[in-house]
């Protein structure tokens, strides 16, 4: 008998959807056809390629109406903000497209006579993607465009908690007309997904989500030679200097911490503002939290949602009471947001001071709406609190000294330095992460390395 999958709505706690998972039969004709598909695939041209994905990124974006209600009951993201993952996935996706012939052009090297010399970046064959229910559209999009343009077959399996997410995908793949068998959407437990990556029928991996689960990832893959890309956790800092635009700062460090319920792996959730404007800063940061409308995501009222799941917020609180007990303070009042019942998905957003880096909640990582800010002496201090972590997705500097964030940038440990912004990827930028917050690239010109294999010609026509 199938085992089925029933996806709890955050809203109400409710089941939304039940499906059933993919059975042996199905992973098999899956993983063939994937092959057969893309052996035809790559020799299609790059024109033929782009007219189709572009094709199946407008067939996405005609659905909005139906996708941006089904976020909010999925994952729990307010409608009002729903077309903007949209946006976001139609701007990746077309910029990967216009960018691939020349990121997949050959290589020349300097002529040398008598030779013809080049460098061919070829697909890789079948890439299986692994997608996060928090970013469900954005995440996914980084990978299956570029490797559709660069060739390759996929196969995406969804998180569980936004299933319908996938049947999206392929219901936009099949009203662009893309050739049957080149993408295929699966339902997989961990067991199945982990035996299609040790199956050698893969040849990249990439996945996005826990650092534990990245590790269960790369063990599947141990000895089959194929590439595992891996974005992971986060703790992402931002370092508020005594010359940054305040209102500016406040205003957009808000948003950073607390868009998604703080469900983001680039979210803000630790921030060091000198101490010469700490007190106005956090006094500014607190009056601006305690604006958001927090409720049913349907209402178009709303502007912060549930978490994924009561678990998730469940998480969160203890952190906040742990904090709370070492010595923290709490800027925000609960009860202010009658919407935060103690068990259920509904967490209001919460600002604390007098925290430490003893303290789970400015160590590990939240995702949730929580932030804690600590008051720094100097530039020296913030650097070394923002490099204390074991995780390094992307940080943030407010300043107006264009050359003191450059200068500081270099030396914080992170993908991605950000000045005078926050929690948003740049598609023309590698997205990428170091220590634990994972290895490989998505996005810019780089991304298609990581979906291509070099192959060289060194052809002798004087003989």
């Amino acid at each position: 008998m199938t085992a089925k999958v029933q996806l709890i709505s955050p809203v109400d706690g409710r089941v939304y959807v039940e499906r059933e998972m993919a059975d042996a039969a199905q992973v098999e004709q899956a993983l063939t056809s994937a092959a057969s598909a893309q052996a035809a695939w790559q020799r299609r041209s790059l024109s033929e390629r782009a007219a189709l994905c572009s094709a199946a990124v407008d067939a996405m974006l005609s659905m909005q109406a139906d996708i941006v209600p089904e976020l909010a009951w999925q994952m729990g993201r307010p409608v009002r903000y729903g077309a903007g993952e949209l946006r976001g996935f139609a701007e990746r996706a077309r910029h990967m497209i216009a960018i691939a012939p020349q990121a997949l052009a050959d290589i020349e090297p300097e002529p040398v006579a008598g030779f013809r010399r080049y460098i061919k970046r070829e697909p890789l064959g079948t890439v299986l993607v692994v997608a996060p229910w928090n970013y469900p559209y954005l995440t996914a999009v980084n990978t299956i465009i570029p490797a559709l343009m660069a060739g390759n077959s996929v196969i995406l399996k969804h998180a569980s908690q936004t299933l319908l997410v996938g049947e999206r995908f392929a219901e936009a793949m099949r009203r662009a007309h893309l050739p049957d068998g080149l993408f295929h959407n699966l339902l997989l437990d961990h067991r199945q997904t982990a035996a299609i990556i040790d199956s050698g029928r893969v040849q990249q991996v990439n996945f996005t989500g826990s650092v534990d689960a990245g590790k269960a990832m790369e063990s599947a893959a141990t000895g089959r030679f194929i590439g595992v890309g891996l974005e992971l956790g986060g703790k992402d800092p931002a370092y508020v200097r005594a010359d940054a635009n305040l209102e500016h700062a406040v205003e957009n460090l808000v948003d950073g911490s607390f868009f998604n319920s703080g469900q983001s792996c680039c979210a803000v959730e630790r921030i060091y503002v000198d101490q010469k404007i700490f007190p106005v800063f956090v006094e500014r940061f607190a009056e601006l939290t305690r604006q958001y409308v927090l409720g049913n995501p349907l209402d178009e009222a709303t502007t912060l949602g549930p978490m994924v799941t009561p678990g998730a917020a469940f998480f969160v609180r203890g952190q906040i009471a742990e904090a709370l007990a070492q010595g923290a303070t709490a800027l925000i009042d609960p009860q202010a947001f009658p919407a935060d019942v103690p068990g259920s998905a509904y967490l209001a957003p919460q600002v604390l001071v007098d925290v430490s880096h003893q303290m789970s909640v400015m160590r590990d990582e939240s995702f949730g709406p929580v932030v804690g800010i600590m008051p720094v002496a100097s530039d020296d201090e913030a650097i070394a609190l923002m490099n204390d972590s074991e995780f390094g997705l992307s940080a943030s500097i407010w300043t107006r000294d264009l050359a003191a964030a450059e200068r500081l940038g270099n030396q914080i440990a992170t993908g991605t330095l950000f000045m005078n912004r926050c929690d948003y990827l740049d598609p023309a930028l590698a997205w990428t992460g170091v220590k634990n917050s994972g290895r490989g690239v998505t996005l810019s010109p780089l991304g298609y390395e990581h979906l291509t294999r070099a192959k060289s010609f060194h052809l002798r026509h004087e003989v």
